[in-house]
């Protein structure tokens, strides 16, 4: 197939975890021979913090003006056989226009943020990457959270069918390495700073650190905000990049995941980077919510903090436990959780898009990519 996407950006991970996992879409799709097309706004923003300019596995078309653009994102759709939104796209609404009036043999919509996209509009809140007519024009609209959000797209805006796209890695980028000198610590954690993840920063990392001063805590991550008030055992790297990804993780015996708090109320939310630590044979610690059992087995393959309290056990297991956990989590994520998984299951989704509508949270899916 020729699939052409319309996104936020590839070309820059600086606090934008859409990057690396579609430049690993984008890889495991042309290894199974199709060709991708990707058009992103160049912004001062990301240009500013540009990591990546070129891609083997796809044409990146960088644009400053939609209106400039226009006719040569039309050219690439005129022959395409697929056409793809991504939520943040800056020219969402002009880039789903576009896609909706091809005679494309599939047009898609893919939300990469379904619990923000519906907490911002049951807020009242208007969300600018979103057409204006809704999903109603689009033949599937997929979903990075599965469950409930599945049912809320298609209610709340029109969708006609929906499924589940999960979040993946590519191991070919992560996987274990020698522990760098820069990256060492007891406890790591890499994330941007967000409003809602902070109480599990709080809880789960910086209250930790204050009670064993003797262990080193890493944290990599933009836009924190009172970071000297921090216990002097945290350290902070304010960008990691991707390339660095694997080191930062396989540096630490354990790694934090904290999930969005919106996410994380509507379930079936993995992110990206548990995935990428789990790849990388690093024992996780995350936050709990609905679904995460159908990804990792809890106590076997992931641990799970509910206080303060656990997580300074998890932090205090013995070394030998901790890497018993993280093999088991990487044996599970190269069994399920894969880029050319998910590659394939996005192909598999246009081959044969259903007749009905999926609601469920796809646990018997993920069974199935297992084998």
């Amino acid at each position: 197939m020729k699939i052409v996407i319309f996104g936020l950006s590839v070309t820059s991970s600086w606090g934008n975890g859409h990057a690396t996992l579609l430049r690993g879409l984008f890889r495991a799709l042309h290894s199974l021979g199709h060709d991708v097309h990707f058009f992103e706004r160049d912004t001062s923003y990301y240009a500013a913090h540009r990591d990546l300019t070129s891609l083997s596995s796809a044409t990146i078309h960088l644009y400053s003006d939609w209106a400039a653009i226009r006719h040569e994102a039309a050219r690439q759709l005129s022959d395409a056989d697929a056409g793809m939104i991504t939520s943040y796209c800056p020219d969402g609404r002009d880039a789903s226009q576009l896609v909706l009036e091809c005679p494309l043999w599939r047009k898609v919509f893919y939300d990469m943020d379904t619990p923000v996209t519906l907490s911002q509009l049951e807020m009242g809140e208007a969300v600018p990457y979103l057409p204006p007519g809704g999903f109603a024009g689009f033949d599937i609209v997929l979903s990075y959270t599965g469950g409930l959000a599945l049912e809320q797209l298609r209610a709340v805006l029109g969708a006609p069918r929906t499924a589940a796209l999960y979040g993946w890695v590519d191991p070919d980028v992560y996987y274990r390495v020698p522990a760098t000198p820069g990256f060492t610590a007891n406890v790591s954690y890499l994330g941007t700073y967000a409003a809602d993840r902070q109480r599990g920063l709080e809880s789960f990392f910086i209250q930790p650190a204050k009670a064993l001063d003797g262990c080193r805590f890493l944290i990599g991550g933009a836009m924190y905000r009172d970071t000297q008030l921090w216990p002097k055992n945290i350290r902070l790297i304010d960008h990691v990049s991707p390339t660095d990804h694997r080191a930062f993780y396989s540096s630490s015996p354990v790694t934090l995941n904290i999930t969005r708090g919106s996410m994380a109320a509507m379930g079936y939310c993995p992110s990206g980077r548990l995935f990428e630590a789990a790849a990388c044979g690093t024992a996780v610690m995350s936050d709990d919510w609905e679904g995460l059992d159908s990804f990792f087995a809890p106590g076997e393959e992931i641990i799970l903090v509910h206080s303060t309290a656990d997580a300074i056990r998890a932090i205090s297991r013995d070394p030998d436990h901790l890497n018993r956990v993280g093999a088991r989590a990487r044996e599970r994520t190269l069994s399920c959780h894969t880029a050319e998984l998910r590659a394939k299951r996005l192909i598999e989704l246009l081959d044969r898009l259903p007749d009905d509508t999926t609601s469920d949270p796809d646990p018997m899916e993920l069974a199935a990519e297992r084998t």
